[in-house]
């Protein structure tokens, strides 16, 4: 009759507790990484920089390392893209502007820098890991795999300017912008007429 009372601490495994409990620790130092953006991407390159020396120390897991291009591919396209496409939809909110008497409208991501920083680490480690299971070292003739990437990459990207050039907006923000003030206009002269 113990279990009916409710008690649901007590009818949960220990194993269970303890992956709960350990998930919520791990968010709890994720979420204290938030602010130090410079240090997490510190943290990445050094990742990134283990994975390329393991790759090349042991010559092979080409496809891996193909593989893991892609997504990274595909992940810069998410973050260099806008939340709301002007050419898929027209929404009533937040949109890019595409006049210059529009107003301004912040830049919003499809993929936050958060979110792109934490898929790129774990990406690396996945294929980091990967490279320790012989099933995934497939031969292949690397050269061809990056030729065919930087291709993919080379058309991605120019795609992705020119729709950025179409409609007129930068993905990076240069700092915050400042009120420089009224500029003077030709029609006032300074006098007010007193």
């Amino acid at each position: 009759m113990e279990g009916i009372r409710g008690d649901g601490a007590s009818s949960a495994s220990p194993l269970s507790q303890w992956g709960h409990d350990g998930w919520r620790i791990y968010q709890y130092y994720l979420d204290k990484t938030t602010p130090h953006t410079a240090y997490r991407w510190i943290g990445t390159l050094v990742i990134t920089a283990i994975y390329c020396l393991r790759v090349y120390h042991v010559q092979g897991f080409y496809v891996v390392a193909y593989g893991l291009g892609i997504y990274l591919l595909n992940l810069l396209i998410g973050f260099l893209s806008p939340l709301v496409d002007p050419e898929l939809e027209v929404t009533d909110g937040p949109s890019l502007p595409t006049k210059g008497s529009d107003e301004f409208k912040p830049f919003i991501r499809r993929l936050p820098e958060f979110k792109f920083w934490y898929s790129m680490t774990k990406a690396f480690c996945i294929a980091f890991v990967m490279t320790f299971f012989s099933v995934f070292d497939v031969p292949v003739f690397w050269p061809i795999l990056l030729c065919y990437w930087i291709v993919l990459f080379v058309l991605t990207m120019r795609r992705q300017i020119t729709h950025m050039i179409k409609y007129k907006y930068i993905p990076f923000s240069i700092g915050k912008q400042k009120y420089t003030g009224k500029k003077p206009s030709a029609s006032s002269s300074g006098f007010r007429g007193d």
